[in-house]
């Protein structure tokens, strides 16, 4: 089975290095310097333990070059998607199953809902529709990242922490394509669970995304600083507090209450 994973940086190149480390036929499609890193060195991962392994059977590849793949994980930038989405149909074929590793609320959020909003498209993140017209929704797998990695240079990932990457059907179907794409992810050592509600999943990744991040983004602090000073504690509280009022308003619900959520942020540290 061949895996194209597109947007070789931290999250994909991690992706890609373990998944060929567990013997996968893997194409990192990447562009500039860590192509050509990729191509000539393969892909270097160094663990929390400072232990580096790399993987050589990887191929490098542009959108151009790399050929229809059974399996697409789309690990660009959500604003990334839509410059290359035309691009990207070059990698289909008849089957060709894409996961979708963006954080935030996707695209894709409403097709397959079932819900009063069924089919409704967002334009925030699809202003001209160009997503929903390049990849049919028959395609997609919902995927939330939990892990944290960054790429320290061209053709070198560090990974930081986490191995979490459930997956899920749009409509909470446990298909047999749903279960093999969580099995790969396990034989490559992510922990990869099936899950019956991808959207839920959504928003609990989010619920840390829009608080956080742009508090860190403004004050400089980690997580742990902007959970510890009362202050930055209670202004990331109140803003996940309106966000979960909206998700309950969509029928979402949280599986982990807004103080552990806190709690877990707080333990990551940095």
């Amino acid at each position: 089975m061949k895996i194209g994973i597109v947007g070789a940086g931290a999250i994909g190149g991690y992706m890609g290095i373990k998944l060929a480390l567990a013997g996968e036929d893997v194409t990192l499609i990447a562009r500039g310097a860590n192509l050509e890193a990729i191509r000539h060195n393969g892909m270097k991962l160094i663990l929390e333990d400072g232990s580096e392994h790399v993987a050589q059977n990887v191929r490098a590849a542009t959108l151009e070059s790399a050929g229809i793949q059974d399996v697409i994980i789309l690990a660009l930038k959500a604003h990334q998607v839509a410059p290359i989405a035309q691009a990207l149909r070059a990698l289909f074929g008849p089957d060709t199953i894409v996961v979708t590793t963006q954080n935030g609320i996707p695209w894709w959020y409403f097709q397959k809902h079932g819900g009063e909003f069924e089919g409704r498209a967002i334009a925030a993140v699809d202003p001209e529709g160009i997503l929903s017209k390049c990849i049919e929704v028959e395609r997609l797998i919902g995927c939330i990242v939990y892990p944290a990695a960054e790429l320290i240079a061209p053709g070198v990932v560090r990974h930081i922490e986490g191995h979490r990457f459930p997956v899920g059907e749009l409509d909470g179907a446990e298909s047999p394509r749903v279960k093999m794409i969580s099995d790969m992810f396990t034989r490559a050592g992510f922990k990869s669970p099936v899950l019956k509600d991808i959207r839920s999943e959504i928003w609990l990744k989010l619920w840390g995304n829009l608080s956080f991040n742009p508090v860190s983004a403004l004050t400089h602090a980690t997580l742990e600083q902007i959970c510890r000073f009362p202050l930055s504690r209670s202004l990331a509280a109140a803003m996940m507090t309106e966000a979960q009022t909206i998700a309950n308003r969509l029928g979402i619900t949280f599986r982990v209450s807004l103080e552990k959520r806190i709690a877990g942020a707080e333990k990551v540290g940095a």
